[in-house]
């Protein structure tokens, strides 16, 4: 596993992304910070990620060029890590007449092997201000967009650049770009997520070493397959679920009987009084998520005491980049849970072991059918670790809550019975913190609005809003107002990821 290909993070939202398409197709890949070039061992190529600042900025975020060199693999520069590149190579990076975000045209010029099999003019996406100037005289211009702007740069010796984003879905042949580089690299391992599961089944006894873990499981996809993970690995853990009061309808009573049926035995805490109690008056997302995660801790610990010397968490690639904690460049979207300051203190300690930290959701599922966990378990939709908490903007109640969780039972249940619930990633509903005015048996009413949520993605980094059928909408909407008291207007959004995110907060 130590041969990858190694991708340098200069904090692009769609860093991870890059990983995920190497491994797609079938290669392995790892993410590494800039000032851990060298630690990337014998690496079979690099690539340089997007990020969000400028490289003219008088402390942005550099690389060991003269180390880069000295590896003798294909570099790939991505946006940041093109312009970054370009002044490497004597050329300069300066403001752009014109911004381009969203959607472009790649139209190569002459043979570069990076557009074998690529069409002479395809869709690209473009997210930058500043653009490649003077180029240095080893520098050629391989490619340029519809306004005759350079989008790719040649510089000798197997490095390229590319000023957009081949990772995202939204660039139309960016996947055999990445093929086409991949290709130019010699003696690259492939990656298979069994042999990765014996990897990491390796990587937590190495980790653990005998020590006592304490491991959270939610009954959620990824606290499952952690909790079947460590098991595999037959090391000495306890594993809590902690009820929160912020659950859905049944949840306690049904991931009890879930672990029960995988043979992981697990601890119940009721802890639901104090979540609430903490949350009472607060209405910042930012400070109930800290709350959420620190009452989290603090549940654990109490239950465990001193005996347990590190906490397992089912974090993902997705929670890391958007929480842009412990070293990342990335600017933050929002903190998960699981990456509060005192988890990130303890992650200082040693005291933290994530196995799951480099995958994506679909991978966490790939691997969970490795472990024989059943599907139906696997492809529950997600659900956010602070539970119905960023389902409530605003202040959390028990009112809000107790509304918020029949509503969102009544959407699961429409959801099932009519085919929908398998087609898409991820489907809820929020409380709106407006009340409306509506008619109710001839009477006035005054009640609270709420949403529906249903989405479809591949790895939440991005999401699209699901083309429902209105007829169901329609009907699942009265299905609600008839069935839950509270709510007399029903909503459908409809935006995407980004500029929304999946949850409301």
């Amino acid at each position: 596993m130590e041969r990858q290909i190694a991708v340098i993070d200069f904090g692009s939202q769609y860093t991870q992304l890059i990983v995920r398409r190497i491994r797609e197709l079938g290669y392995f890949s790892k993410l590494y910070q800039p000032t851990e070039l060298r630690e990337t061992g014998n690496p079979a190529a690099v690539i340089l990620s997007g990020g969000p600042r400028s490289v003219t900025d008088e402390d942005a975020p550099d690389i060991d060029f003269e180390y880069l060199k000295s590896l003798g693999v294909p570099v790939l520069g991505v946006c940041y890590g093109m312009q970054l590149l370009n002044v490497k190579h004597g050329g300069e990076v300066i403001p752009s007449d014109r911004s381009e975000y969203g959607p472009s045209q790649l139209i190569p010029e002459g043979e570069c092997p990076l557009f074998v099999g690529l069409s002479a003019s395809s869709q690209i996406w473009m997210s930058h201000s500043d653009t490649c100037g003077n180029l240095g005289e080893t520098t050629t211009v391989v490619a340029k967009n519809q306004h005759g702007v350079p989008v790719a740069l040649d510089w000798g010796n197997r490095f390229y650049g590319i000023q957009f984003h081949p990772e995202v879905s939204h660039s139309h042949e960016g996947n055999t770009l990445l093929k086409n580089f991949i290709e130019l690299a010699d003696d690259v391992p492939r990656f298979e997520i069994a042999s990765f599961k014996d990897h990491l089944v390796a990587q937590i006894r190495e980790t653990v070493n005998g020590r006592k873990v304490v491991c959270g499981v939610s009954g959620g996809v990824d606290s499952t397959v952690l909790a079947v993970l460590l098991n595999e690995a037959d090391i000495e853990m306890r594993a809590i679920f902690v009820d929160n009061g912020l659950l859905r309808k049944n949840e306690a009573k049904e991931v009890q009987e879930q672990f029960d049926e995988l043979g992981v035995e697990i601890e119940v805490i009721d802890a639901g009084d104090l979540f609430l109690g903490r949350l009472a008056g607060i209405d910042d997302p930012e400070e109930k998520r800290a709350i959420i995660g620190n009452t989290f801790l603090d549940v654990f610990w109490d239950a465990v005491g001193e005996e347990i010397q590190l906490l397992a968490q089912g974090t993902l690639y997705p929670d890391v980049i958007e929480s842009a904690t412990s070293g990342s460049m990335a600017s933050t979207i929002k903190t998960h849970h699981n990456r509060v300051p005192r988890v990130v203190a303890l992650q200082a300690e040693g005291r933290v072991i994530e196995p799951l930290d480099e995958l994506f959701k679909d991978e966490v599922r790939a691997l969970g059918e490795v472990l024989k966990i059943p599907k139906r378990l696997l492809y529950r939709h997600p659900f956010p670790g602070p539970g119905l908490a960023v389902r409530v903007p605003g202040e959390v109640t028990p009112h809000k809550l107790a509304i918020t969780r029949e509503a969102d039972a009544v959407f699961m249940r429409e959801l099932r019975d009519g085919g929908w619930y398998d087609k898409i990633w991820q489907a809820y509903a929020a409380l709106i913190p407006v009340k409306t005015v509506g008619v109710k048996g001839d009477v006035r009413s005054y009640e609270f609005a709420l949403s529906l949520r249903a989405v479809t993605s591949e790895d939440a980094m991005t999401a699209e809003p699901a083309e429902m059928d209105w007829k169901f909408l329609k009907a699942t909407a009265n299905a609600i107002l008839n069935e839950v008291d509270g709510v007399n207007r029903v909503l459908y959004d409809v935006s995407t990821k980004p500029p929304a995110s999946i949850e409301w907060e």
